[in-house]
């Protein structure tokens, strides 16, 4: 049997949202890659199967390990800055967040990000994390080559001229393929971006659709239910020098209003459901604020009220009908909805398992505050999405199979066909990949 030399305790584990737990798992957390192969040559050596953690930010099981935990929060340092290929090679414990500031003092910046950065980038990736902007891809295209830790503990490099059928699937692996140790991200010069955030009227939103998605570098939007109004968000990539929000107007529009102010609204909501819609009536009342500032600061934001969270991606002309289906049947069915429902919008990939795979995709994602039931709303949504051939999101909640999703993906047997190459035993398997990859 192997010796370790990392040690283990059993814990209990739960995400973000805390609707996944676990209880009196074995949890290591390596601080190297030598650690990471000593970890799954013991899990191997007892017959154990193999999960790793970030920061939990995923909604669904992808990560809930059931026999042991690799926690990589001790795994989050640069490995190199390449100015000169515009690279940057990372440990795949390391926060958005983190690395977001390390480029930023290099005068680097990632070319695309979600909405959060507390993700891990091997989280981000693994999942399919995305941004918006039509004219870009989600996180993981941003990568051009990882060191993967495979079930049988020996390490590969991946790119797309080493292995690169490995690489083209562990890009959005599920951590299924094996524990990511390092990734090596193409990046690009930093640079501003100048902010439009102000409420339109919905259907004249939809009826200049394809005008917004397309004039405007990173364009999403809110529609918040009950109202005919939606949140509109504007980002243009410019050579202006930063004009940012003032501390007071940050914290009063970021964190009073769309945080402390909206929890309140949400416990209100929760506590009394009947008020929902009357109080979703202030949300697109803030008008219109402009400003300039690093992309990183732009993109993503602080998110202090907890909830749960499904995302589809669909066919970019697909929107506008989808959408409004969604509109109507929030109408008809009495659903008390105290979040926005977020559109955003992405460019094709060509990674097997991307949610963007092959196709030009938007994105309709709907919430559900945290201790409120989120399953007939997510359903209803979902009925929706299927029309579409809708994919969702790795990391946020649905209700499809491995038989239902197999269709939805051009490349779905070229990735079930690596991941029987490099762990047929499933050592990196769990409740959710049996069910949405098959076991």
């Amino acid at each position: 049997m192997t010796e370790i030399a990392v040690t283990s305790r059993k814990k209990n584990w739960s995400n973000w949202a805390g609707n996944q737990r676990v209880k009196g798992v074995s949890q290591f957390a390596p601080s190297s890659e030598f650690e990471i192969q000593q970890i799954v040559r013991f899990a191997v050596d007892h017959n154990k199967r193999v999960k790793a953690v970030g920061s939990g930010h995923s909604f669904t099981g992808i990560a809930l390990a059931e026999e042991v935990l690799v926690d990589l929060s001790n795994y989050d340092e640069v490995v190199a800055v390449d100015k000169q290929a515009m690279t940057i090679t990372v440990q795949s414990g390391i926060q958005l967040t983190k690395l977001n500031l390390i480029l930023h003092e290099n005068g680097l910046a990632m070319q695309n990000l979600g909405d959060i950065a507390y993700q891990t980038i091997a989280g981000a990736i693994s999942t399919s994390t995305h941004g918006t902007g039509i004219k870009f891809t989600g996180i993981a295209n941003q990568i051009c080559a990882m060191r993967l830790v495979l079930a049988d503990s020996t390490v590969v490099e991946c790119s797309t001229i080493l292995n690169p059928e490995l690489f083209h699937c562990a890009r959005v692996g599920l951590g299924a393929v094996g524990l990511i140790s390092t990734v090596t991200i193409r990046v690009v010069s930093a640079f501003n971006l100048s902010v439009i955030e102000e409420p339109m009227r919905v259907d004249e939103l939809l009826a200049k659709l394809d005008h917004h998605v397309e004039s405007n570098d990173h364009f999403e939007f809110f529609w918040v239910p009950h109202t005919e109004w939606a949140l509109t968000k504007r980002n243009n990539r410019t050579n202006q020098p930063p004009r940012p929000m003032s501390k007071f107007s940050h914290w009063y529009s970021k964190i009073l209003m769309e945080n402390y102010a909206f929890g309140a609204v949400c416990k209100l909501g929760r506590a009394i459901p009947f008020l929902i819609p009357k109080l979703a009536k202030a949300l697109p009342s803030s008008g219109r604020v402009e400003y300039c500032d690093s992309s990183y600061k732009v993109f993503a934001s602080k998110r202090i009220v907890r909830f749960y969270e499904m995302e589809y991606a669909i066919p970019r002309e697909a929107c506008e009908e989808a959408l409004n289906r969604v509109r109507r049947m929030v109408e008809d069915s009495g659903f008390f909805l105290n979040f926005p429902v977020e559109v955003r919008f992405t460019a094709p990939d060509e990674i097997p398992l991307s949610t963007a795979s092959n196709r030009e995709s938007a994105y309709i994602a709907v919430h559900i505050y945290k201790g409120m039931n989120y399953v007939p709303y997510f359903k209803e949504v979902e009925s929706i999405m299927n029309s579409y051939q809708g994919r969702p999101h790795w990391g946020k909640l649905h209700f499809q199979t491995a038989e239902t999703l197999a269709q939805r993906y051009p490349q779905w047997d070229s990735f079930q066909a690596v991941r029987n190459s490099v762990d047929p035993l499933r050592v990196f398997s769990n409740r959710y990949i049996e069910t949405v990859l098959g076991k």
